[in-house]
């Protein structure tokens, strides 16, 4: 029986909703406010689906459009790592979950002295059986500018090890049966993996090297002085986010004044995201005087202090935008930013919405002036409809019939400005003026793609063949050419 079994392989799809789901059991245990998120998630997307029923003018709303399974299992979560090495193992393990690295991420603009790039599945079927994805920052000691803050980082990130050597183990041979994990391995590849994600009460520097590098830099401490890569939040995906903010408030929980991203819209689009501020935790520390196993053995050998890092996070997805849409993104967010500085939080976001009033909003427009991604469906595969050459788009033509329905692609990936704007506001206010000093930041992917050892798959060039492999189908079976079909686009 045994030899049977260590000849069948895991499913990714499968391995990796056991994998989220220990993830997600393991962070409700460390942070029980986590569990309450899920609860208010559940029932506000439960509630929304029944409100919406059969409408069919939100048939094509992304989010929407999610299945209930989809909605409920789906989360991202994210990690901060201190070296390649670090990177690339993470990288490894992501890979036998079917997880691979999409999209390049510059925190530095915002004073983070991090890159980051998203693992998720990068095919739609794959996205639909588990959209589970992780959000994956590295530091780049090279921005910091305390010469000794950065000597003292590398120093402890150097002697640790987050990796036990089982799971080193099993990497090899997965490595050695072309990426497949044996069925029989999985349990103790979750179980391996699942610790280098644990929180460690006990960290991994003394106090006096944790309050040298949290001076330094308020997110270098918890990058570099603990034990394992521990996750800093689990994110659920809502269809009403401003609904869970309130019931945060309600609940008592320290919510975030502002919701990241853009404004509440008829046409949602990419990802607005909130959370409830991070926890003070309890961390043990070793004494300078003590050093090696004694210090974790000897409770009088330790400090007791506390740490900020780990919160809970939700996010409400929108439609994917294309260049011309990233760009009109960015420039209101950016006009949004300065009008309302030093406004208050209530204040601030209605300015944001006037603001926000030059995007389009309804999905015809988005579509019509390209600023979103669609996947197009054939609704209708018997029909024979007049199309008229003379009078523009065919496909628009298809779309106005009802015979191919545009379908908004759902945004998988995240953005940068929103992801730093949620890890500042988790940040002592005390510190933050030195998320400023970083030496020179500039963007640097073939830096993270180098530490990595793989290349990045590029957002675009993702959604645009998303969009792509949709309209071949369509031509195919309307039995038109994609030149006939969308010549704009061919």
């Amino acid at each position: 029986m045994s030899a049977i079994n260590s000849s069948v392989y895991a499913d990714e799809n499968v391995l990796r909703s056991r994998f989220a789901a220990a993830m997600s059991a393991m962070y409700r245990l460390e942070v029980p406010l986590y569990g309450d998120l899920m609860e208010f998630v559940r029932d506000i997307n439960t509630n929304v689906q029944q409100s919406i029923g059969e409408k069919t003018q939100y048939s094509t709303t992304p989010g929407i459009y999610a299945s209930i399974e989809r909605l409920t299992q789906e989360r991202h979560g994210a990690v901060r790592l201190g070296t390649p090495y670090e990177l690339r193992t993470i990288r490894r393990i992501f890979a036998v979950l079917g997880m691979h690295p999409i999209g390049y991420y510059d925190l530095s603009a915002a004073g983070l002295p991090m890159h980051a790039t998203c693992f998720r599945p990068l095919t739609t079927s794959s996205l639909d059986c588990n959209p589970f994805r992780i959000f994956t920052t590295l530091l780049r000691p090279e921005l910091l500018t305390s010469e000794e803050a950065r000597r003292l980082a590398l120093q402890l990130l150097e002697k640790r090890n987050i990796f036990s050597e089982k799971l080193l183990q099993i990497l090899d041979e997965v490595e050695h049966h072309s990426g497949k994990l044996k069925e029989d391995q999985t349990e103790i590849f979750i179980h391996e993996a699942m610790s280098t994600f644990r929180w460690q009460p006990i960290a991994a520097a003394t106090f006096d090297q944790y309050q040298a590098l949290k001076a330094a830099h308020p997110i270098l401490a918890d990058i570099a002085c603990f034990q394992s890569a521990h996750i800093n939040h689990l994110t659920p995906r809502t269809l009403d986010i401003v609904a869970v903010q309130s019931a945060m408030k309600k609940a008592g929980m320290a919510a975030k004044a502002q919701i990241e991203g853009p404004p509440a819209r008829e046409c949602p689009i990419l990802l607005r995201q909130t959370s409830f501020l991070a926890l003070e935790e309890v961390v043990r520390f070793r004494r300078d005087e003590i050093q090696g196993v004694d210090a974790l053995r000897s409770q009088d050998a330790l400090v007791k202090a506390s740490h900020r890092a780990r919160f809970g996070e939700i996010e409400q997805r929108g439609a994917a935008v294309t260049p011309k849409g990233r760009e009109l993104y960015d420039k209101l967010l950016y006009e949004s930013k300065v009008q309302g500085e030093g406004a208050a939080p209530a204040e601030a976001d209605t300015i944001t919405v006037k603001v926000f009033e030059e995007y389009p909003d309804t999905w015809t427009e988005l579509r019509q002036q390209k600023l979103i991604y669609c996947e197009y469906k054939v609704k209708k595969e018997n029909a024979a409809p007049f199309l008229d050459v003379k009078a523009g788009s065919i496909l628009e033509q298809l779309i106005s019939e009802g015979i191919v329905e545009a379908v908004p692609i759902t945004y998988e990936d995240f953005l940068p400005l929103s992801a730093a704007g949620i890890f500042r506001s988790n940040m002592e206010s005390s510190n933050l003026s030195k998320c400023t000093l970083l030496n020179n930041p500039t963007t640097n992917l073939k830096g993270l793609e180098e530490a990595m050892g793989t290349e990045i798959t590029d957002l675009d060039t993702w959604y645009i063949a998303v969009q792509q492999k949709s309209l071949e189908e369509i031509s195919k079976k309307l039995r038109l050419t994609l030149q006939e079909l969308n010549p704009d686009d061919v």
